[in-house]
């Protein structure tokens, strides 16, 4: 938390979607922190130790977001983690998201008010 305000890692390498997603999350009460890449949300992620994250399933390589979740998995991630995806109901149905260590995923372009209601349900509930 900062400020009193729950603090959202978002990691996308497209600035469109963060810029959108920041207004959605913001205009909530929440902070939000960015970061291009996987790596770059790594080291965010260890400096920020945000509350919730939200990671883009295809950056700068395919399935980095995957990869990205198995390395804090690695750290002991306690945060809930969900993936944002234009692939999301095809990913549901290859392969259990929870199986992944997600906590949900939510379909690009992601609607303003099911994004919220979610991430606050989510962060009540995880204390």
């Amino acid at each position: 938390m900062k400020d009193g305000k729950h603090v959202i890692l978002y990691v996308d390498d497209d600035q469109d979607y963060l810029d959108t997603v920041r207004v959605i999350l913001e205009s909530g009460g929440f902070v939000m922190v960015e970061a291009h890449s996987a790596e770059e949300g790594l080291k965010t992620y260890k400096a920020v130790k945000p509350d919730l994250l939200l990671l883009d399933l295809m950056m700068e390589e395919v399935d980095s977001g995957t990869g990205m979740i198995k390395e804090l998995r690695l750290l002991n991630n306690k945060a809930p983690v969900f993936i944002m995806s234009s692939a999301g109901d095809q990913l549901n149905m290859v392969t259990s998201y929870a199986d992944l260590g997600l906590d949900g995923i939510f379909q690009k372009p992601v609607d303003p008010k099911v994004l919220l209601h979610t991430l606050k349900e989510k962060l009540v509930r995880a204390g």
